[in-house]
């Protein structure tokens, strides 16, 4: 097991452990035969903050040709469902029981494991196992959800079209964002402090992004939290939204014109772009991250200004630590 650290100290963590995941996968990817994953279609599947991984993961895999897509463990509890030649099982903590339940029942198909260490329940019920080595983390987790969606990233590139991102840097590029976007973080936090319901918003690999914001604001501030595909926030989903609640926004395209349309109506909204040509205004923070790499690259940097918002909002609301109050027995095997 690796440690557990507060929440807050683990997104300071994010730089080291990004650093550490692309050493140790990239070394294990030199051995690793991905060419069932190539071939697809290739389903990867997670629970929890492990799905909203999976969708991102998914979503940039087909950006570079690989026919994949994400599901819940649970859908593939029915072991007479083929879904595809591969499947890629997500679980941060490598111990959740749906994504290795469903990795159990399909003993003759190419699968894989991703999570923070090996020695995992996941790893025993897996043909391949990739673990981050993203290091100690938090809960709700930091370090093991940008790891995850790296280790994604760099099979990606391996199995499909590559890239051509220079995974090398982005560690010094988490570093840098850290120190940029902590004050506009804190501003965002505020505009969304004591409302009622935070909708998450964004497309593609940021629909990733948005359902893992969700989930953390759930977990660590207590609020009623929900994510959205852009376009399918726009037809009625945003029609609950006034003063008293919030909208949290990934993205550069269509999430710019909507951040400012409802910050129009009163609404106040937080969107995180890598676009420099949006201002604050009333009702709306901008959170500006730099360019790096269209989709999953992006989303990594994106995530940590949303960490550190939600750090805020938990802090403020006396929740400096996150404890679960209905935590269940059944969702985690033993080691």
């Amino acid at each position: 097991m690796t440690e557990r650290v507060p929440y807050r100290e683990a997104i300071a963590l994010q730089p080291a452990a990004l650093q550490a995941c692309f050493d140790a996968v990239s070394k294990r990817l030199e051995m690793l035969d991905l060419k069932p994953v190539s071939i697809g279609p290739t389903v990867l599947l997670g629970i929890g903050a492990s799905l909203s991984a999976a969708v991102a993961a998914a979503a940039q895999m087909r950006a570079q040709g690989i026919r994949a897509f994400a599901l819940p463990g649970t859908d593939l509890y029915d072991p007479s469902i083929d879904a595809g030649s591969a499947y890629i099982a997500f679980s941060a903590s490598g111990r959740s029981e749906e994504p290795a339940r469903a990795m159990e029942l399909r003993p003759n198909a190419h699968t894989y494991g991703i999570a923070k260490a090996d020695g995992t329940p996941i790893s025993r019920v897996v043909k391949h196992m990739v673990a981050t080595d993203s290091g100690a983390d938090s809960g709700p987790n930091t370090t093991s959800y940008l790891g995850s969606l790296l280790t994604a990233a760099l099979i990606a590139d391996r199995a499909g079209r590559p890239s051509t991102t220079n995974w090398t840097e982005i560690s010094a590029r988490a570093g840098a964002v850290l120190k940029t976007t902590r004050a506009q973080a804190d501003k965002g936090a505020r505009l969304l402090a004591a409302k009622k319901s935070i909708d998450c918003v964004g497309a593609g690999v940021a629909f990733g992004t948005a359902g893992y914001a969700a989930l953390l604001i759930r977990e660590a501030a207590r609020v009623a939290a929900q994510d959205w595909d852009t376009l399918n926030f726009l037809h009625g989903p945003m029609e609950p939204n006034d003063r008293d609640s919030g909208v949290l926004l990934f993205g550069n395209g269509r999430e710019v014109k909507l951040a400012q349309d409802l910050a129009g109506f009163g609404i106040p909204s937080v969107l995180v772009t890598s676009r420099a040509d949006v201002a604050d205004a009333d009702n709306l923070v901008v959170i500006h991250v730099p360019a790096f790499s269209d989709g999953i690259g992006d989303a990594i940097l994106q995530a940590i200004p949303a960490q550190l918002l939600i750090a805020t909002l938990s802090e403020d609301a006396g929740l400096p630590v996150c404890e679960f109050r209905y935590r269940q027995t059944d969702t985690k095997r033993d080691i």
